[in-house]
């Protein structure tokens, strides 16, 4: 490997976790996630060259790994049902939280119900970023941004009473 190939997949590893939660927000079932992750790895790679180091890796990856969950699930024609059973931890395990599983379980049942564009604004919230970041990454006014997050907050709250479930 070249020294390229090293910095590459010591990113990835470091920075695995954006690649799993925007794989979980855009797909519902197991297999799905995991070709959602190779497909946004392999694009990460195709375009690495043209990463310019002018802001942090991770903000280049969020970019890169939204925009290709978006057009990954355009062209995905069908979307499974939730199937719970796929998400459920075994109850020995350690720290196992029956209460936060179930939360977990209706949020991502709920966050299937969004839009792409919607998943992309919780997603870039849960992780912590402010409205201005988000705007970048989407490539909207931060003004846009705060409204479009306001809504999309709104809205999950809406299909989750739609569950009969309120946290």
């Amino acid at each position: 490997m070249n020294p390229s190939e090293i910095e590459f997949l010591r990113l990835i590893d470091e920075n695995k976790g954006i690649l799993v939660k925007v794989s979980r927000m855009y797909m519902d079932d197991h297999d799905g996630r995991q070709d959602l992750y190779q497909e946004i790895v392999y694009q990460l790679w195709k375009s690495y060259g043209t990463f310019k180091r002018q802001s942090k890796f991770s903000t280049w990856m969020y970019r890169v790994a939204l925009n290709t969950a978006m057009v990954f699930l355009k062209k995905e024609k069908k979307h499974q049902i939730y199937d719970a059973l796929d998400e459920r931890h075994d109850a020995a395990d350690e720290g196992y939280d029956a209460d936060k599983d179930e939360q977990l379980k209706v949020f991502y049942q709920a966050v299937q119900e969004l839009n792409a564009i919607e998943k992309a604004l919780i997603f870039l919230f849960l992780e912590g970023q402010s409205h201005r970041e988000i705007a970048e990454n989407l490539g909207i006014s931060e003004v846009n941004a705060r409204v479009k997050l306001n809504r999309t907050k709104e809205r999950i709250q809406q299909i989750i009473k739609k569950y009969n479930y309120e946290f």
